[in-house]
């Protein structure tokens, strides 16, 4: 059986030892990966808002590198771990998303990874011709 998956790396160590890629397209279906809101450094803004801005730059790159972008996302999942961010998460969310208006979902979670992110995003998207 042939693969006919497209796999994004997004260089992350936890990649190749937890078994993953930032992005899978199989057909016309792009998945991306709980994305955390990590900067090239390693650094982590601890503003809401920000964070849920960076989840999304990494999420809209990941998908560019598969042919995707934000017109395609037809599902979005917010996790949250405090629910009083879920404003600032979303103005973020909706500075991408408020043309394109995906399902979306906002769970507030016990935690995180990492203890400095407030915020983790996940995205699908479908590239079917419309």
């Amino acid at each position: 059986m042939a693969d006919d998956r497209a796999r994004v790396a997004s260089g992350s160590p936890f990649e190749p030892l937890i078994g993953f890629s930032r992005a899978l397209r199989v057909g016309e279906r792009v998945l991306v990966a709980g994305t955390a809101p990590i900067w090239p450094d390693g650094t982590c803004d601890p503003d809401a808002e920000a964070q849920a801005a960076r989840c999304l730059e990494i999420i809209l790159g990941a998908l560019a590198e598969v042919g995707a972008g934000p017109e395609h996302v037809v599902r979005t999942r917010m996790f949250l771990v405090d629910a009083a961010d879920w404003e600032a998460v979303g103005r973020a969310h909706g500075a991408v998303f408020a043309k394109v208006r995906p399902a979306a979902s906002m769970v507030v979670v016990a935690g995180l990874l990492d203890p400095r992110w407030r915020v983790e995003i996940e995205a699908e998207a479908v590239l079917a011709a419309g």
